[in-house]
């Protein structure tokens, strides 16, 4: 899974990104410093996997991952190809989510395209090029279908009567992710690759001053922007972040205690994001490895399996499934067996987070 970390030049976007995946992405106070999007990937924290390889004598541990995508600062007329704004929507349009980072700090060191500190003309600034570029779309496809209908094949009629719909929606500057669609249209609207349809959070980039304040009014504005749309919002403080993931694990407990945080905010945003993305996480466990895999919600267990191999999904017989906290009580997977703490789910099984599974295939 793929998520593209936009916003304006100069909000901490590529700040936030280093920090996340430590891959070294050039940053510099100045528009576009980013024209090819670098991409990192990053573990999701599980420490059940800590635990659960505790119980086996794992020799390796093997999480799931996400995709960050650091993508250039968009700027006003980015639909018209403003700053390389197409090419840079572009990079959006592949991404699954997006993490939008919105400058909440002041710092008269650090440039800002507008000159002021304002949250919600800068969400607004990204928003509505986005809107516009998702117009173009849809008056396309629009167009395509209109002509289509005199084929007499009623799926064009359908699908003109979607994106008039869309377009209303888009035209009245609002987001084709907070329409309601039954599932076929659902299915339409993925195929379309909008740009406002996918999943957003908004991540308020706090200056390091304010970290552990709980008043900040630039914060409270995009909290209150992103409740409009029901769209998370993190708090962070992306150059703290960057300095964190740069210490040696044994010092970073100390870092945080240091600022009263308990959790690291890239720690936060990736669940957050594993979450917007309707991820589960089911677990293997033995001697040679124990390991995490994603699966979106509702995946039966055949698709699991296949995950691993496409053998497993032919051959599939059967799961043998022990919730990790009863792993855990248990002592381990032979322990479960004996007290018949294990379940054996056949091919309608929909996996869920946490399963310790155990797949039985034949090929």
């Amino acid at each position: 899974m793929k998520l593209g970390v936009v916003g304006l030049p100069n909000v901490g976007k590529s700040t936030l990104f280093n920090a996340i995946t430590q891959a070294g992405a050039e940053i510099a106070n100045y528009p576009f410093c980013t024209i090819e999007p670098n991409v990192g990937v990053v573990a999701v924290p599980d420490e059940r996997l800590d635990k659960l390889a505790a119980l086996y004598d794992s020799k390796k541990i093997t999480p799931t991952y996400l995709k960050f995508v650091d993508i250039a600062g968009l700027v006003k007329g980015a639909s018209r190809g403003e700053g390389l704004g197409n090419k840079f929507l572009s990079h959006i349009r592949e991404v699954d989510a997006i993490v939008h980072v919105v400058r909440c700090f002041v710092d008269s060191n650090v440039t800002h395209v507008s000159d002021s500190i304002d949250p919600v003309s800068d969400m607004t600034t990204i928003n509505l090029e986005l809107v516009l570029a998702d117009i173009e779309t849809v008056n396309a496809r629009l167009s395509k279908a209109i002509n289509m209908q005199k084929t007499g094949d009623k799926k064009y009629k359908t699908e003109a009567e979607l994106l008039k719909r869309i377009l209303a929606w888009l035209e009245s500057e609002n987001p084709v992710r907070t329409m309601e669609f039954d599932e076929d249209e659902q299915a339409m609207v993925d195929e379309m690759f909008l740009l406002t349809s996918k999943p957003v959070i908004y991540a308020a980039n706090i200056a390091e001053d304010d970290l552990g304040k709980t008043e900040n009014e630039l914060v409270k504005k995009v909290i209150d922007y992103a409740a409009k749309e029901n769209a998370e919002t993190l708090v962070i403080c992306a150059k703290v972040e960057e300095e964190l993931s740069r210490l040696p694990a044994d010092e970073k407990a100390m870092f945080l205690e240091s600022y009263g945080i308990e959790e690291s905010g890239l720690n936060r945003l990736v669940k957050k994001c594993y979450k917007l993305l309707h991820l589960v996480s089911y677990l293997t466990a033995g001697e040679k490895e124990t390991r995490a895999w994603t699966v979106t919600e509702g995946t039966k267990a055949p698709q699991a399996a296949g995950k691993i191999h496409s053998d497993f999904e032919k051959g599939f017989i059967r799961a043998e499934i022990v919730p990790y906290d009863v792993m855990l009580d248990m002592g381990g997977y032979n322990q479960a067996k004996e007290r018949g703490k294990v379940r054996s789910e056949g091919k309608d099984y929909v996996i869920k987070d946490g399963d310790v599974v155990l797949f039985r295939f034949n090929v």
